[in-house]
């Protein structure tokens, strides 16, 4: 599964290729298949959020069985700085093989953002994907499940298809396929509809696409809420929705906040900009020797937590990972750090984050709002800012520069900041437009590169 396009934006739809300009939507949605599709749609969503929570709980499990439980049996005291090294070579060696030796490639490389395209995955491919996403996720590389989660999502909806009608229309098939992503992480980010908005803006849906789209996505997606509220209360696994278990204190939107809005997002975008050059530029190294640089690469990623470890006596899993579970406690825990611990830790956090992007399979969205958490709490302090929204800014402002997706940075900021959000909004549309437009404003960051070397 290579990429279509090289880093300057994400790629078109599947979708897109299967419409039809001349199709009426209304006449679509009102006939007898489409109702078909989206009772399918329906039924599609229990079983591929039941996949997707699966994953995600096996992960979880073992990034606690590796980093938690393990190292409680075998070392006595607190857990060695040292621990996460050998794992991220083992996590390097593994994902290297998967995606050098598989048929898929791993699935889209996460160096060049957030990606919807290239069409729905098949079978072998599945495998790939899977494999490449639990060696990266679970052994402690900085990247989310999103990426994967959707992947895998579009090709069950795809193979359902396949498996009702071989000879399915193109749009059927592209429809389902949406259906099973948006089922695939329909509370990965706190919302299934902000799961769907994500995926509608990386795609580029509108019109009469978005409108044959959306209804089956949507409703496969508040199924999937359901499944996995379901499944977390059956099981006690978790329910894997991102959410702050602490929110700072409300604050009314300043004159002050606003211009440091928008030189929050002036300085994401150039923290974005060193990110994206570290992984865009470390690709062709990559592709001499897969399984060899990426070792290499996870060797590096383990040695700069174990650094982080030493110097800042803070765990080495701040670090690694997606930041996902580690946010909630960084926000309410906002006080205890230091501007210096706080600057060492975005700065760890970015040069993993870089690698991870260059070698291995996830998503980008779950670091780029870590890093902006921190760079917000960083910030806090300076005369006329306030924690609310320069966390709010720091979160949009990042997202928006590595994903380039506007308007889900946007709803990513503000519904995770809870009630606040809502009045912290100006400050944040404020930083993700600055850090949109500073993104594009900045040469591209890497190597060029021809077409044909940017798969993997």
């Amino acid at each position: 599964m290579s990429e279509s396009h090289g880093p300057t934006g994400p790629s078109r739809h599947p979708t897109d290729a299967g419409a039809d300009p001349g199709m009426d939507p209304v006449a679509v949605i009102r006939s007898r298949a489409y109702l078909s599709a989206l009772a399918l749609a329906a039924i599609l969503g229990v079983p591929v959020s039941a996949v997707a929570y699966g994953f995600l709980a096996l992960t979880t499990r073992l990034q606690q069985l590796i980093f938690e439980d393990l190292p409680d049996q075998l070392v006595s005291g607190s857990v060695p700085a040292w621990w996460p090294v050998p794992w991220l070579v083992l996590c390097g060696l593994l994902t290297g093989m998967v995606i050098r030796y598989l048929p898929g490639n791993g699935g889209h490389s996460p160096a060049f953002g957030f990606q919807t395209g290239g069409g729905p995955v098949n079978g072998p491919q599945l495998v790939d994907v899977t494999l490449a996403a639990l060696t990266t996720l679970s052994l402690g590389a900085v990247l989310g499940p999103e990426a994967p989660l959707i992947a895998i999502g579009g090709g069950l909806g795809a193979l359902a298809v396949h498996l009702v009608k071989k000879d399915a229309p193109p749009m059927a098939l592209t429809i389902m396929a949406s259906a099973g992503s948006f089922a695939a992480i329909s509370t990965l980010l706190g919302s299934p509809v902000l799961g769907a908005f994500l995926i509608m803006e990386a795609a580029g849906l509108g019109g009469m696409t978005l409108s044959l789209v959306a209804l089956p996505g949507l409703l496969a997606s508040g199924i999937g809420a359901l499944v996995f509220l379901g499944l977390d209360n059956w099981t006690g696994l978790g329910d894997f929705s991102l959410a702050l278990t602490s929110v700072p204190p409300l604050v009314d939107p300043t004159v002050a906040t606003l211009c440091w809005a928008a030189a929050m997002g002036v300085g994401c975008a150039l923290l974005a900009y060193v990110i994206r050059w570290i992984g865009l530029s470390l690709r062709p190294i990559v592709h001499l020797n897969r399984v060899l640089v990426t070792a290499t690469l996870g060797l590096i990623i383990g040695l700069t937590a174990m650094a982080y470890d030493l110097i800042s006596g803070n765990s080495f899993t701040e670090v690694l990972f997606s930041g996902q579970d580690a946010l909630p406690e960084l926000v309410q825990n906002a006080a205890d750090y230091s501007v210096g611990v706080l600057i060492l830790l975005i700065a760890c956090k970015m040069l993993a984050y870089g690698l991870s992007l260059s070698a291995f399979r996830g998503g980008p969205v779950f670091p780029s709002m870590f890093i902006g958490a921190a760079l917000g709490i960083a910030v806090s302090g300076l005369p006329g800012m306030s924690l609310s929204p320069a966390i709010g800014m720091g979160i949009g402002a990042m997202c928006s520069a590595m994903l380039r997706l506007p308007l889900t940075s946007t709803l990513l900021a503000v519904l995770l900041l809870g009630a606040d959000g809502a009045a912290v909004t100006p400050e944040i549309v404020v930083a993700v437009v600055v850090a949109f437009v500073v993104t594009f404003v900045l040469p591209t960051p890497g190597p060029p590169a021809p077409e044909d070397s940017r798969a993997g």
